[in-house]
């Protein structure tokens, strides 16, 4: 992926849910020094921070103009194409996550090449993978798992990451989204391989490493989606991780947006997320569950983490709540 042009504006578009604009508040709140604000059609959700017109933005020293959703199905619909444009008059990279490719659209094209600024799709690679081998690899393996999508698997992996670091531990955070991927700066969009090559790309992505360096793998999906399950097995097989860490929001009884798809007990969840992984690791153990806590007050955490920490017999956090070191403890077997 090419070097990205910081600081980014956000694009919200028309998005109306919050979970749709996730990869906006990624950016903000991991990497908050590198954006300016966000833009909208008038509106839309909003992610709280400054709204700035691509003039004020690029005024700003602004680079890039980030397309901040993540919708079903990643389809950029036509009725962003304008503000897209006005992006691109002042001066900006237009940088999207999206399936589809700003490259389709012939005005952002010409437009592009006439101002001189880039059109970046980094859900889209040109690299070919190989099919999975599930040969195992040197190095330590944390893959985040899930209950349902959009529910803090990216969070989860960065917060691991961050204490790991804080450990003194040698860690890498694999970006596996299109959020992550700008955060980190590298990564496979996991969802834009074609099937048979997903488990391949994983393997690609956390390589053989020191024995004592730790890989935290960005989960994609659920085993639970009815869309997306495939994507997650396959990343799951190939990450071949040594550790778990499932992630659940408690205010979710069904699938977003499928009220017909129930999420199954937690610990039902993490029978089946083991059972997946022990066909590439039989070694791998459940390291604790991250819990996306934004809709409990803090009676209600402490409760709630209390009780399922009893049920399942691990660390229970929330990385915008108190961290993760607990996890980390039982990863590095300190009591």
């Amino acid at each position: 992926m090419p070097e990205l042009r910081k600081p980014y504006l956000l694009y919200l578009g028309d998005a109306q849910y919050p979970t749709d604009a996730k990869t906006a508040c990624g950016l903000r709140d991991w990497c908050r020094d590198d954006v300016v604000g966000e833009w909208s059609i008038p509106g839309a959700v909003s992610v709280g921070l400054p709204r700035r017109s691509p003039a004020d933005a690029a005024a700003e020293g602004a680079g890039s103009l980030v397309i901040g959703i993540a919708s079903v199905g990643g389809k950029l619909p036509e009725a962003w194409v304008p503000d897209l444009l006005a992006a691109i008059e002042n001066g900006l990279d237009i940088v999207s996550g999206m399936h589809t490719r700003l490259t389709s659209f012939p005005t952002l094209v010409s437009a592009a090449a006439a101002r001189g600024v880039r059109l970046v799709d980094v859900r889209h690679s040109d690299q070919a993978f190989p099919a999975g081998e599930g040969t195992k690899r040197t190095g330590l393996r944390i893959a985040t798992v899930g209950t349902d999508c959009a529910l803090g698997k990216k969070y989860t992996a960065l917060a691991l990451t961050n204490a790991l670091h804080a450990r003194g531990q040698k860690a890498t955070f694999r970006a596996t989204g299109q959020t992550g991927i700008v955060i980190a700066g590298s990564g496979v969009a996991i969802d834009a391989v074609v099937a048979d090559f997903i488990a391949g790309a994983a393997e690609t992505l956390s390589p053989n490493n020191d024995p004592d360096h730790y890989d935290v793998i960005e989960g994609q999906g659920s085993l639970f989606h009815p869309a997306y399950a495939g994507v997650t097995l396959g990343l799951l097989h190939g990450s071949q991780p040594d550790w778990i860490v499932l992630c659940h929001d408690p205010t979710r009884f069904t699938i977003e947006y499928r009220p017909e798809f129930p999420i199954p007990p937690l610990a039902d969840a993490v029978a089946q997320y083991l059972q997946a992984a022990r066909i590439t690791n039989r070694g791998v153990a459940l390291a604790g569950v991250s819990i996306n806590s934004s809709s409990l007050n803090d009676a209600e955490w402490a409760e709630y983490r209390d009780r399922v920490q009893q049920e399942l017999g691990v660390p229970v956090c929330d990385p915008m709540r108190g961290g993760m070191d607990p996890i980390v403890s039982r990863v590095l077997g300190v009591q």
